[in-house]
């Protein structure tokens, strides 16, 4: 089902029904419209407004190829946070969050690993050869292990920002976002303090339905984001890839065909030489076998008058030595 922001939606959902009077938080007053039957009411005009702003902020996180941690531990919180966070590819803290998870990822990160080293051990059948009392004790160590850290094993720095349903019960995790600098979106009911964080959402953050009906709304802003990010690294791949193979009659080749056009005009042609018999010529690249043909034709010329020549002169010549014999 999927959740539909509006008033009446809400109402649907109970997300109007905060806490008793004598337990409410004064830095509340802003969220709230009244009180009846002993409990405050939750004005849903602010809530409405603060959950447009919170959902933009959610969806812009994403569309920028950032990560949520969704934390909520309380037991109407556990299924629905967990299933939410696995439909929209986020990480989640469901069992219990452990102090350090970001101020000190590096001491988790140990953890992560000896998880996985028993995860691949137990995959393998490595764990055969160890006595029952040994197996026994790695797979309650696997349990408890994979408790805490199962939604965050494939976490390798920290989240962009955290979505938190209880800020109260998650305190640690707030003061730790705090600390780095993290922001926060968070349902807060009226024993809550707002100011602890950047986007408050004010409802009922008891009410199975109230939780559900926000932790599909931020679920589904997620997956609004993811899809931007996606078609945004397309589109960028796409554009380098057309550039990389860009057609041969596009701008930028044609330019450099003509610059090669324009510098050979400039030039001119590329000079050969030619060389036949004893005769050395300096022809254009490309015309060198008709000047070998017009030179043997010359040559044939010039051989078949030459040997009538001699005769002539021979018989002419008045200084023969046969004529002074006569």
């Amino acid at each position: 089902m999927s959740a539909e922001l509006s008033i009446k939606s809400m109402l649907d959902a109970g997300v109007h029904f905060g806490h008793q009077i004598q337990r409410w938080n004064p830095k509340m007053k802003p969220y709230v419209y009244t009180s009846q039957g002993g409990i405050h009411i939750i004005n849903l005009q602010k809530t409405l407004d603060c959950t447009k702003k919170a959902l933009t902020f959610v969806e812009d996180v994403t569309a920028n190829g950032g990560v949520f941690i969704f934390v909520g531990t309380k037991k109407q919180a556990v299924p629905l946070v967990r299933s939410a966070a696995i439909k929209a590819g986020q990480f989640y803290v469901s069992k219990r969050w452990l102090g350090g998870t970001l101020t000190n990822f590096q001491t988790i990160k140990v953890s992560i690993d000896r998880m996985k080293k028993i995860d691949q051990m137990r995959e393998r059948g490595d764990l055969e050869p160890f006595s029952k009392k040994e197996k026994a004790r790695i797979e309650k160590e696997y349990t408890r292990l994979n408790d805490y850290l199962e939604g965050i094993r494939d976490m390798k720095k920290s989240p962009d920002a955290l979505f938190v349903v209880d800020i109260n019960r998650e305190s640690i995790a707030v003061a730790e976002a705090q600390r780095l600098g993290i922001p926060v979106v968070a349902l807060v009911d009226t024993n809550c303090d707002p100011e602890k964080i950047q986007y408050p959402i004010p409802s009922n953050d008891d009410a199975t339905r109230s939780i559900e009906f926000f932790v599909q709304l931020v679920s589904q802003a997620c997956l609004n984001g993811q899809q931007k990010w996606t078609q945004s690294v397309r589109y960028k791949t796409g554009q380098e890839i057309k550039e990389k193979s860009s057609p041969a009659g596009s701008s930028s080749h044609s330019a450099s065909l003509r610059s090669d056009k324009k510098t050979e005009k400039e030039e001119g042609p590329t000079v050969v030489k030619v060389f036949k018999a004893k005769e050395r010529k300096l022809v254009a690249a490309g015309t060198a076998d008709d000047v070998e043909i017009s030179m043997e034709l010359e040559e044939k010329k010039e051989d078949k008058q030459s040997p009538s020549e001699p005769e002539k002169s021979s018989a002419s010549s008045p200084d023969s030595p046969g004529e002074d014999k006569q």
